[in-house]
């Protein structure tokens, strides 16, 4: 059983939060509240950022010390919406808003995964007519084991599971929003994951 703090309560957060209380974890789920969201991250072992990525780097700046030693799980994508509401184009471009996190809280072991989806496959992976793709990205070996281990509660398969390396890496896997407007708009809103095929 892990202390884990979920920092948004919509669509991503709450699914994530009720999957990991049923895998036996103690979890808080903290919305806007400045003191609610300090309270929950210092309090946790690991912090998962569930908060819409175009304006969460500033309040998990604010949360410094709250994050300290901690493992903050993103996966969230920093998009510009379209005029539709979808994403339109990537607010760090060249970057990532993985790398963004890290830079700022250098004492924070981040680590990227579950954004190459639509939310209702990060709990429900073998729901999928096809294995997906879940991806790792981060500086921290003993972070990335942590989350692995979660993800493998939530209903990933080792083989699912791919590791890219260092938090750079979050710029491949951050792109890949780009797909998703286009694939909605083809396909309607089914889930649906990137996948690397083998």
């Amino acid at each position: 059983m892990t202390t884990i703090a979920v920092l948004g309560n919509g669509r991503v957060g709450g699914s994530l939060a009720t999957a990991l209380t049923r895998a036996g974890h103690e979890v808080t789920v903290a919305g806007r509240e400045p003191g609610a969201v300090a309270d929950a991250a210092r309090t946790a072992r690991i912090v998962i950022n569930a908060t819409p990525g175009a304006g969460s780097l500033d309040r998990l700046v604010a949360l410094r010390e709250e994050l300290r030693d901690k493992v903050l799980v993103d996966v969230s994508n920093a998009t510009v919406d379209g005029a539709d509401g979808l994403p339109g184009h990537l607010i760090y471009p060249g970057s990532s808003l993985a790398e963004q996190r890290q830079e700022a809280l250098p004492e924070t072991h981040v680590v990227k995964t579950l954004n190459t989806m639509l939310f209702p496959v990060m709990t429900a992976p073998a729901t999928l007519t096809r294995a997906p793709d879940a991806f790792l990205s981060g500086d921290d070996p003993r972070a990335k084991r942590t989350v692995r281990q979660l993800l493998l509660e939530l209903g990933w398969r080792t083989e699912w599971i791919t590791d890219l390396g260092g938090i750079q890496t979050a710029r491949a896997t951050e792109a890949a929003i780009l797909f998703v407007p286009h694939v909605i708009r083809s396909s309607g809103f089914a889930p649906f994951a990137i996948s690397i095929a083998r």
